[in-house]
């Protein structure tokens, strides 16, 4: 029986989940939530043998998830099931260590084949991923970003892209807010933006955050 966590943020297609494989015996579910940064503690205090990954969440992105978890977690198997088919994310999710991705779109059925096929030592990948990774090998560089932000300054590039405000972000990380305030300095000058709405947009190209409409 494989042990198992989910991190999905959409409360309703997580409890989906959880019910759907509740009837196989295959899985112990040991864990689920909807947020990043609690999603990546608990899968390094479970250390479960598969994952399920939301691409996008709140706190800390599935790829910082993945890079972090990976690390400390080596044998652990990952499927992403995500809405969100950018070449830059499906990229940066297998890059950073995915087995697998599944579109939301493509309905539980897909999801249940791509879970047996990963949980099992396999990969898997849905139509419309399928379609999207045959257009990054047409085109290398399509989907490609650069990568020369710190894990912290990442971190925080999100965290601020959300609207989160220096003294919460300092909570959230443990860290002082003047550590915070550094941080922020030097990816602003990294990426040569110097006010938050620039910043959100270029988190937005990054697949770093969803799109809530931002003008």
């Amino acid at each position: 029986m494989h042990r198992l966590v989910i991190i999905e943020d959409q409360t309703a297609i997580r409890e989906m989940l959880a019910e759907i494989l509740a009837l196989d015996k295959s899985y112990n579910l040991v864990g689920q939530c909807g947020d990043g940064q609690v999603g990546m503690m608990m899968c390094l205090e479970l250390k479960p043998d598969v994952l399920v990954l939301d691409a996008k969440l709140p706190s800390l992105n599935g790829v910082e998830i993945l890079r972090r978890v990976k690390k400390q977690v080596p044998g652990l198997r990952v499927l992403v099931f995500s809405g969100h088919e950018n070449p830059v994310v499906v990229r940066q999710m297998l890059e950073a260590g995915a087995h697998g991705f599944v579109e939301k779109t493509a309905g539980f059925t897909e999801f249940r084949k791509g879970l047996a096929a990963v949980a099992m030592g396999g990969t898997y990948f849905g139509p419309a991923i399928a379609a999207v990774l045959r257009t990054v090998v047409a085109n290398p560089e399509s989907g490609r970003s650069p990568d020369f932000l710190t894990e912290r300054e990442r971190e925080i590039l999100q965290l601020v892209a959300e609207g989160h405000t220096t003294k919460a972000i300092a909570g959230k990380l443990s860290i002082s807010a003047k550590t915070v305030d550094n941080h922020r300095t030097n990816l602003m000058r990294k990426l040569n933006i110097h006010d938050v709405a620039s910043l959100t947009r270029h988190a937005l190209e990054q697949g770093v955050l969803e799109d809530k409409g931002l003008p």
